[in-house]
């Protein structure tokens, strides 16, 4: 653990005996919990997203369960959540629990992870139940948002309990003026493992299925991954008016500088409004969890805002901010 890291170490036997003792203290800490908007003033969002351990996804950077280690992962995203330009965190109620009784959700956005039953590697995992928040416990608990998966295999029969289930899910949020972040991908199962299709017309599909859910898209955006060609964004993103965020990236992904290439160009378009990523910046090759988080906030919000980022290669060095940054929302 570097000092960054050491200078928000979580101590598990303290937040194990404060919940034994008073688990009230869960609900108590939510009930007191300072709000901000959704969006801040230029329209962008920055969101670490810490909801993989809850399907059992547990493999990060070079290990196959780092996430595992909650008190590691616990630091990590305190110390990304006191960078400036992260606006809040992605997580099961689990993870959400202990932050806030960290104090760590102060002025920050939340949003809940809804559906975790499609447990990686399992033979139902295209069958993706609710099993984590439901919307009124989003609304009970303050939250600001939640997000589901929706993963499309036309082979396999789940993926139609799991489209069901979530055009109602957006329903529900709809009626609790709870925006709800959708994450569609196409996907197929190659050799009895399953893989995601990044191709332009497996996105573009995905996302004209995704803006269709429910009685009404006023509520919804959505998660969207960058595109094996990142030249194609553009027309990918063209198929909604939705507004749209990053998808950080898969497991063992590093935010390599090819990855920030990917990133800063896909977020110059005119629907896209941010970045969620985990894995990707929670644990960078170096272990510089704060250079990594830096960098992405310099890429969402607009790189003046941001002193010590890492450099960006080449072309991108100086470029202005993103088109979007300073918009009205």
């Amino acid at each position: 653990m570097n000092p960054a890291q050491a200078a928000h170490a979580v101590d598990p036997a303290a937040l194990a005996r404060l919940r034994a003792h008073r688990p009230e203290a869960v609900a108590e800490a939510a009930a007191r919990r300072v709000r901000r908007p959704l969006l801040g003033r230029d329209g962008r969002l920055l969101i670490l997203a810490a909801d993989h351990p809850a399907r059992g996804a547990l493999g990060a950077g070079r290990g196959d369960r780092a996430m595992a280690d909650r008190a590691g992962l616990l630091a990590r995203l305190r110390l990304g959540l006191s960078r400036p330009g992260v606006d809040g965190v992605l997580a099961s109620a689990d993870v959400l629990d202990d932050l806030l009784l960290l104090g760590a959700l102060e002025g920050k956005a939340v949003i809940g992870s809804m559906n975790r039953g499609g447990l990686a590697g399992a033979a139902f995992e295209l069958d993706d139940r609710f099993t984590g928040f439901r919307p009124e416990d989003l609304a009970r608990s303050r939250y600001d948002a939640g997000k589901l998966l929706l993963r499309l295999d036309y082979d396999d029969p789940g993926s139609l309990t799991t489209l069901h289930t979530a055009a109602r899910a957006v329903d529900a949020m709809a009626a609790l003026r709870l925006p709800v972040f959708v994450e569609p991908f196409r996907c197929r199962r190659v050799g009895g493992e399953l893989r995601t299709d990044l191709g332009a017309a497996a996105v573009t599909t995905s996302l004209a299925v995704a803006s269709g859910l429910g009685g009404t898209s006023a509520y919804t955006w959505l998660k969207v991954p960058v595109t094996e060609d990142p030249e194609d964004m553009a027309r990918v993103t063209a198929a909604t008016t939705l507004p749209v965020v990053l998808l950080g990236g898969p497991a063992g992904t590093a935010p390599g500088e090819t990855t920030y290439e990917r990133w800063r160009s896909a977020l110059a378009l005119p629907t896209v409004r941010g970045l969620v990523a985990g894995r990707a910046l929670l644990y960078p090759p170096d272990g510089d969890v704060a250079a990594a988080v830096d960098t992405a906030a310099a890429l969402v919000h607009g790189e003046a805002r941001h002193e010590g980022t890492r450099a960006l290669p080449g072309p991108s060095r100086g470029l202005p901010a993103p088109r979007g940054v300073g918009d009205e929302p």
